[in-house]
């Protein structure tokens, strides 16, 4: 009796080892049936795919055995002979990736980056310091893009004014950073800015204009004064003093935009408004004598 049991256990293990077999053998087939699909959809033979993953990893085990060899201080013969053998399977640098260019003279950036160097060699820390010392940018990345290219990203500064300088005409970003020179034709329409010292200035200036965003379309130019207040000049034609300080001069153009709004000051005959002295607006109109009008309207 006992022997029989034994034999029954027997087969039952038999069977469930075939039937394990059985289901490895069908999930095979399946991955390989899986396998075999996505090869035909690939333009690529099973050859080339192996060549191109083999390349890949060959590469990413150069760039780290340079990266390995760069920190352990390896002599250069030996950087050099990793270099070489990134140039012996197409690791070398033939094209750059340039995104983000806008205004920026796209050549520039170019020149920054050397071609037919070996990609272990490529410094991209140094390549971005270079990249930032260009007027138009204001940020970039530099990344490898295995195996033969280079990518650049770059964020470009923004065009906000123009800067009148002694011999010339500079454009200049919300910051003052000076970014390339300007006609004066190309120049129209933009908030011109003068006066030694002005360019430290523009980010003040723009939030006193901000104060008064009535008046701020209105306004052609700007000149800082004796380092320490504004002149602004109206499309008009017409010039505002305002006193020194930043609230000072906030409040005082904030007042000038009430009274022009109940007074239509601006395109009147009024060729200059004095806003320096506390509650008081001074006003020139050519060919008459000066007249005083208080802040709140009243003469």
């Amino acid at each position: 009796m006992a022997t029989v049991k034994r034999k029954a256990k027997g087969v039952r293990r038999s069977a469930a080892a075939t039937s394990r077999a059985n289901k490895a053998r069908q999930a095979k087939a399946k991955t390989s049936s899986f396998m075999d699909s996505a090869m035909a959809v690939l333009p690529f033979t099973e050859e080339q795919l192996q060549r191109i993953f083999l390349a890949i990893i060959f590469g990413v085990a150069l760039v780290a055995a340079w990266f390995i060899a760069s920190l352990a201080g390896v002599p250069a013969m030996a950087k050099q002979q990793l270099a070489s053998a990134a140039v012996d399977t197409g690791y070398v640098v033939k094209s750059v990736s340039l995104r983000g260019a806008d205004r920026i003279n796209e050549l520039k950036v170019y020149e920054r980056v050397p071609l037919q160097q070996p990609m272990p060699l490529v410094d991209v820390a140094a390549i971005r310091d270079d990249l930032l010392e260009l007027n138009w940018i204001e940020d970039a990345r530099v990344s490898r893009q295995l195996p033969d290219t280079i990518v650049v990203d770059i964020v470009e500064r923004t065009p906000h004014a123009v800067l009148k300088q002694a011999d010339k005409l500079v454009l200049i970003d919300p910051t003052g950073a000076e970014l390339e020179p300007i006609s004066r034709a190309n120049a129209k329409g933009m908030l011109m800015i003068s006066g030694p010292g002005s360019r430290k200035q523009v980010e003040e200036l723009t939030a006193l204009l901000d104060a008064a965003p009535a008046l701020k379309p209105q306004v052609d130019e700007a000149e800082w004064i004796g380092n320490r207040r504004w002149d602004l000049t109206f499309n008009t034609d017409q010039v505002l003093s305002l006193p020194q300080g930043d609230r000072k001069a906030a409040s005082a153009l904030v007042a000038f935009a009430k009274l022009d709004g109940t007074s239509r000051l601006l395109g009147g005959k009024v060729a200059k408004f004095d806003m320096r002295a506390p509650e008081r607006i001074y006003m020139r109109i050519p060919g008459r004598s000066q007249q005083v009008l208080n802040s709140d309207g009243g003469e």
